[in-house]
């Protein structure tokens, strides 16, 4: 793939080019599928694309945030908490995210105030602009080292209170390294009114009137419809926007995320992109088509998942457990039937109904006893069980109880000193924080040669990401064995159980990490591609 001069330049000079995408209308309205299709697009081209996310909230990360209100927490290798969109991106362009992929506003008022309590800024007065704005360009500029593109993507709406300071920002940002190298894209909302039988794009002429009075006039704008729109409504927002035609793009509702890219390609940006990045290369997404029409098509055999978890009214809570379950069911050729069991009220006619069980990680006592009963049912009846952190150390106390520990529980739990099968890690006791001091991100472990698990790795060596504060009590090892579970994988200094399995059952495997954050549709962890597999067995 041939660059221009221009960019090899820019490229020996130290500056990618910058993609910001920002949102208009309401939130939720898809700004991080879109900066992750034109990810997609970028990379497939050849270009090494990073890709950041920038959010107004105020919490210093993602670790506290409900999931109900904001989906799931995603874990980087390098142990930072976010926000699912970095799933998202991982998922989409199949690389690393790292601790710079994620600001929060809170973060970086927490930086900005212990600078100036050291006396980092000499007696300064210390203000939004230019003290907030400039972190956010460092932020930026950091996360994209060793990129050819870096999109940044600006969570909530455009007009929020909790936003000026970053639109100012990427505003701002292109004073420092060239307009040349700044590509903006508005995704709006235009809403079809059902009683005039009309799509009506006020709200999204208005959101471009609020990012215009923040100064930036958008390169793209991308109209997210519920339905396909006609080609006026996209010229009409041009007209009253002082946008060009050819750059008011329409991208309409599709069922799968997966199949965005193309929508965005068909979309007519290409042309734009590749202006801006100064190739007119095709992007090859052969990859990405055969995915697609694996996806897409209804195969003849059904597999039935239990998800048995406390969060079943909200799918985005268990995102990338759902997502490694899809894409592991496309390359199995099944289709996959997720059923959310609640697990504070889940029966054995439940279990019975599913081909097979997966718990997947969570924090509390509430729904802690249907997951040790899902455990339980699976060693008994040789049900396929995938247990994931919390699911690994329920299944640890549903064995110790099996071996007559009637009373085995979790200190998590209030579960007496005697009873603690699962307790607190060493060095977590006293904690004044709970956010951000857990074992975080990336750790090895050790697998039993000859394990279950480890014929599946490959390996014996192998790197999972963990979200996780207690641990197995080794000293209820022979209660555990005995119950029908041998360790089949531990830290290398044999401290920690890292993989439990039943030699018993066909597939009863479960890990003290979360080997869903690195599932990728292109790329499917083997616990995920097995357990499925097994299913249709």
């Amino acid at each position: 793939m041939k660059k221009s001069d221009k960019d090899r330049k820019l490229q020996r000079e130290g500056w990618p080019k910058y993609v910001f995408v920002t949102g208009g209308v309401l939130s939720g309205v898809g700004k991080g599928i879109t900066a992750a299709s034109l990810g997609v697009i970028l990379k497939a081209e050849g270009f090494k694309v990073s890709i950041q996310k920038c959010d107004p909230y105020l919490n210093v990360d993602a670790g506290l945030l409900n999931p109900v209100e904001h989906g799931e927490c995603f874990v980087t290798h390098d142990g930072k908490e976010t926000d699912l969109d970095l799933g998202h991106y991982e998922r989409f362009l199949d690389f690393e995210t790292n601790k710079y992929s994620s600001v929060l506003s809170g973060g970086l008022y927490q930086e900005l105030i212990e600078r100036e309590r050291s006396g980092g800024f000499h007696g300064k007065t210390v203000q939004m602009i230019p003290h907030f704005t400039d972190l956010v360009q460092e932020k930026i500029e950091k996360a994209s080292e060793g990129s050819d593109v870096h999109i940044v993507e600006i969570g909530g709406t455009v007009g929020d209170y909790e936003g000026p300071s970053f639109i100012e920002a990427i505003r701002l940002f292109a004073n420092r390294v060239g307009r040349e190298n700044c590509l903006y894209v508005h995704v709006v909302y235009v809403p079809w009114i059902n009683t005039s039988k009309e799509l009506k794009t006020k709200p999204a002429q208005n959101a471009l009137r609020d990012l215009r009075g923040f100064g930036i006039i958008p390169d793209v704008v991308v109209c997210r419809t519920e339905r396909s729109a006609p080609r006026s409504i996209c010229e009409k927002i041009a007209a009253f926007s002082g946008i060009p035609g050819e750059a008011v793009l329409n991208l309409p509702d599709i069922e799968s995320v997966y199949d965005v890219p193309f929508n965005v390609l068909k979309s007519g940006v290409l042309q734009i992109l590749n202006r801006f990045v100064g190739t007119d290369t095709e992007p090859n997404m052969a990859q990405w088509q055969e995915f697609s029409e694996l996806r897409s098509k209804k195969w003849e055999k059904t597999v039935k998942v239990g998800l048995v978890a406390k969060y079943v009214g909200n799918e985005d809570a268990y995102i990338c457990v759902t997502e490694a379950l899809k894409a592991a069911g496309a390359w199995n050729h099944v289709n996959v039937d997720i059923e959310y069991l609640n697990a504070e009220m889940v029966t054995d006619e439940d279990f019975a109904r599913v081909d097979g069980l997966l718990v997947p990680g969570g924090f509390g006592a509430r729904g802690a006893e249907g997951k040790i009963k899902a455990a339980t049912y699976a060693l008994e009846h040789d049900k396929p069980y995938l247990g994931i952190c919390l699911g690994m150390q329920m299944a640890c106390v549903a064995a110790a109880r099996r071996s007559g520990k009637g009373d085995a529980g979790a200190e998590e739990f209030g579960a007496k000193p005697e009873e603690r099968v699962i307790c607190l890690m060493d060095g977590q006791d006293g904690k004044g924080s709970t956010g951000g001091t857990m074992r975080l991100g990336d750790y090895p472990a050790k697998l039993k040669k000859g394990s279950k698990v480890a014929g599946i790795y490959g390996a014996i060596d192998v790197v999972e990401r963990h979200r996780h504060r207690y641990e197995v009590n080794q000293k209820f090892l022979p209660e555990i064995e005995q119950g029908g579970l041998v360790i089949s994988g531990t830290s290398p200094d044999g401290k920690l159980v890292e993989f439990v399995e039943s030699p018993s059952c066909r597939f009863f495997i479960a890990t003290q990490a979360h080997p869903e954050f690195r599932s990728r549709p292109l790329n499917v962890h083997p616990l995920f591609g097995e357990f499925v597999g097994s299913l249709s067995e």
